[in-house]
């Protein structure tokens, strides 16, 4: 009896230890990729779809996520190795290489389609006109930022001229914006979902219009990495990539309450139907989309609100910093 005892225990620890080993060996296998988010937002709801249904681990991939708040941050981030690949605005790729890096940021797959923010009012208003936005006082984002610039691509697309017609405030951090309008300042603000959506629910401001279905298709955040490191891990990246696409896909079949369920870990103390009508706001706009492709039509358009703007370095030629042989690679596949 004593015997049996013995040989029972001693298979049920080899049992233990060989699932233990089994689960250890399988973490171990998965390539960490450290990802860098210029912000925490429903805009890169694909992102975070594909981090929740396990579509990185489907790939071999285990994710590492870090928000840096600001396209400035973000790129620091990815230049100084705190992170393999960004996700920002494709604007910082071509600061980077107008400075003369060596090892110049290549733009390789593009997650959003339109600008991600929406034009918030402090009262408010039943028929807007942008015209009221003159004389006003307009909390504005970062110089020199994708928001920032498309932001004004559509004011003086509207008959604007932001810095004569407009006081416009553009000294706050990109992470603070949303806290300085709760505060007080300003009579209208440009805010990111879920943020936009939050302060209306509770009365601090109220969403009159989208700057991404006014400006139309720009490539506004996509994800890139430096030139050495795309050469040494085209396959990790192919992986990358895939993940998104499937996460694309997923969006597409389901409804944004389902998708707002699968997301909001990442944004705990959001209400579940802000999330919900966040995203569908985002889906209606075109925002999400399976062409993870940043495409040359697109490109030339980012550098056109770019000069408008007055914050074009110097033109870049579309082949120099966009690679789109990995997502035609990892689509086909």
């Amino acid at each position: 009896m004593k015997k049996w005892l013995r040989i029972s225990f001693s298979l049920l620890i080899s049992s233990i230890l060989i699932f233990s080993l089994g689960a250890c060996s399988k973490t171990e296998s998965l390539k960490k990729v450290r990802v860098a988010e210029v912000t925490r937002s429903v805009f890169y709801t694909p992102q975070y779809v594909a981090i929740a249904k396990g579509y990185f681990k489907d790939e071999g991939l285990d994710i590492d996520l870090k928000t840096t708040a600001g396209g400035d941050k973000t790129m620091t981030t990815l230049l100084s190795n705190g992170a393999d690949i960004a996700l920002v605005g494709s604007e910082t790729s071509i600061y980077v290489y107008a400075q003369g890096a060596d090892d110049p940021v290549i733009n390789f797959a593009q997650l959003t389609h339109t600008d991600g923010t929406f034009l918030v009012s402090r009262k408010k208003i039943d028929h807007f006109s942008w015209d009221q936005l003159k004389g006003s006082t307009f909390l504005g984002q970062r110089k020199g930022g994708m928001p920032q610039m498309v932001g004004e691509f559509v004011l003086k697309d509207k008959g604007i001229e932001p810095h004569k017609d407009l006081q416009l405030i553009q000294n706050i951090d990109f992470a603070n914006v949303a806290n300085a309008f709760a505060s007080g300042t300003g009579d209208f603000v440009q805010l990111f979902e879920p943020t936009a959506s939050i302060f209306e629910k509770e009365g601090k401001g109220h969403i009159i219009a989208s700057f991404g279905e006014e400006s139309g298709s720009v490539p506004y955040t996509d994800y890139m990495a430096k030139q050495s490191y795309i050469k040494d891990n085209k396959l990790t990246l192919e992986k990358f990539v895939r993940a998104i696409y499937k996460a694309a896909e997923w969006i597409e079949k389901n409804e944004p309450k389902t998708v707002a369920k699968v997301v909001q870990p990442f944004f705990e103390n959001t209400d579940i139907d802000i999330l919900a009508s966040s995203i569908e706001r985002y889906q209606k706009q075109g925002s999400f989309g399976k062409d993870l492709i940043l495409n040359e039509e697109g490109w030339n358009h980012l550098q056109d609100i770019m000069e408008k703007a007055g914050e074009l370095p110097k033109k870049v030629d579309y082949k120099t910093l966009v690679n789109t042989s990995i997502v035609e690679k990892a689509i086909n596949k």
